[in-house]
């Protein structure tokens, strides 16, 4: 650094210590993998009591969430059985039979019937996207009024002990996390356990047996997918902590001019 932007306390911009990265407490530094909750029920608990407001959009998020992935399991079903009405016909011909042919206006009723389908699971999806965005992004607007409330309170001993940089990413980098977290995460994880327990009751009603091979990979399944998560959650933490790192230098440059 040169001598132009020290402070007059030999490098210290007056006002607090402006520490480095890695060097605040709290969420860590700027190179630090991000903490987790310390107490995880409690910290759920609490954004429950902001999602409260909007328990009745949410209800209606989870039936539209219901809906649409019944729709869309409901769908590869009918799907089967018009390539069953055009395999007949396309077979009965290879085999020489004369009689034999494609009954195509039961092939358009059963394709209209698959159109249909597909047009109510994407009404009833795009009903539960748009309802959840309004919900999550209403939440983390109290959210940030709460927090900015609650930092004009705070004494002046806090700011000089903490790094921009930290400050900003409890502010930006926290709050988005929490707003992805409602708005694709909660509606993906609703839509993928109903569509699990769909899948498996038309497995069960097309063979047991394939159920049962299905249900003995599952172990193996999860130990790829472990594998796979440790590696994902150590690529997305670089990108989190560069940001970070990003952030504490402007607000250092900004403070310094």
């Amino acid at each position: 650094m040169s001598e132009q932007h020290k402070g007059p306390q030999g490098g210290r911009p007056p006002g607090g210590p402006m520490r480095g990265p890695g060097m605040g407490p709290g969420m860590g530094g700027m190179g630090m993998p991000v903490q987790k909750a310390k107490n995880f029920r409690g910290t759920l608990l609490r954004l429950v009591t902001y999602l409260k407001p909007h328990r009745f959009k949410l209800i209606f998020v989870l039936l539209a969430a219901v809906l649409s992935t019944v729709f869309s399991i409901l769908s590869p079903d009918i799907m089967g059985k018009a390539v069953t009405e055009l395999s007949k016909g396309v077979i009965g011909r290879i085999q020489g039979n004369p009689d034999a042919h494609i009954d195509f206006d039961t092939v358009n009723l059963i394709l209209l019937k698959l159109i249909l389908l597909y047009a109510i699971s994407s009404v009833f999806s795009y009903l539960q996207q748009y309802l959840m965005a309004g919900v999550a992004q209403r939440t983390v607007y109290d959210l940030r009024k709460q927090v900015n409330e609650k930092f004009a309170r705070l004494p002046l001993k806090f700011y000089d002990s903490r790094t921009n940089g930290e400050i900003l990413s409890r502010v930006v980098n926290d709050v988005d996390n929490i707003s992805s977290t409602l708005q694709q995460s909660l509606t993906q994880f609703i839509s993928s356990l109903i569509t699990l327990i769909g899948v498996i009751v038309m497995m069960l009603t097309i063979s047991p047996l394939m159920t049962l091979i299905v249900f003995l990979t599952i172990p193996v399944s999860l130990v790829a997918a472990g594998i796979i998560a440790k590696k994902v959650t150590n690529v997305f933490r670089s990108p989190a902590s560069r940001a970070r790192q990003a952030e504490w230098t402007c607000g250092r440059d900004v403070y310094r001019s």
